[in-house]
């Protein structure tokens, strides 16, 4: 099976999200991760173009959009039967055909495959954008890490200081991804939302 055959395009994503049973929420949520990685995905691809080609490796744009739109896919069915909806998602998406995006799916809370050396060369993973972009999203807003932040340690932090730790330590991660990103992206973190908001990429994974 040829690999273009393994990413399901947007109409397909939208009907999976049906499919399993996802929360308005939780959709609008997932379509604004998704506009978020596109707005990434469009700084990496410019500054590639400012710089003739550059060294920066954009991951596959098709790949990015839809391991975003159903990185939470399995996150309703959780939220009943008490999963992880990271490993339950990654193995719905397999069962399905699509393996890399199970990979995607499976990592976008925490990154298996973490690599500065990488980053400093502009060499980014299509599960990497959809993790950062996912950070960068409270509900259906674009909001900073130190937000985000603060709702998940409120949300999951349990009141465990060994939770607290393991949270901190995976947004700090992500910090440290934000600063490699944006060494190869033309526009600053703190105007991400803006930059969505005049997106006219992709009008199918606009909110309704």
């Amino acid at each position: 099976m040829s690999e273009i055959n393994t990413i399901p395009s947007i109409p397909q994503c939208l009907a999976l999200m049906d499919q399993y049973g996802m929360l308005d929420n939780i959709r609008a949520h997932s379509l604004t991760v998704a506009r978020a990685a596109e707005a990434i995905l469009t700084g990496l691809t410019e500054t590639k173009a400012a710089t003739k080609g550059g060294k920066t490796i954009v991951p596959d744009p098709d790949l990015v959009i839809a391991g975003a739109l159903l990185h939470d896919i399995a996150k309703t069915i959780c939220l009943e039967q008490d999963c992880l909806h990271a490993d339950k998602g990654g193995d719905i998406c397999i069962a399905l055909g699509y393996p890399a995006i199970g990979e995607i799916v499976r990592e976008h809370v925490r990154l298996n495959d973490f690599s500065t050396e990488r980053y400093a060369q502009g060499i980014f993973h299509a599960k990497e954008i959809v993790y950062y972009a996912d950070k960068r999203v409270r509900h259906d807003h674009i909001v900073s890490l130190d937000e985000r932040l603060a709702y998940i340690l409120e949300r999951y932090g349990n009141n465990n200081q060994e939770r607290h730790q393991r949270i901190e330590d995976n947004f700090q991660r992500c910090r440290t991804l934000e600063h490699y990103l944006f060494i190869h992206i033309h526009f600053a973190p703190d105007t991400l939302a803006e930059r969505v908001a005049t997106s006219r990429r992709y009008e199918m994974i606009k909110h309704v």
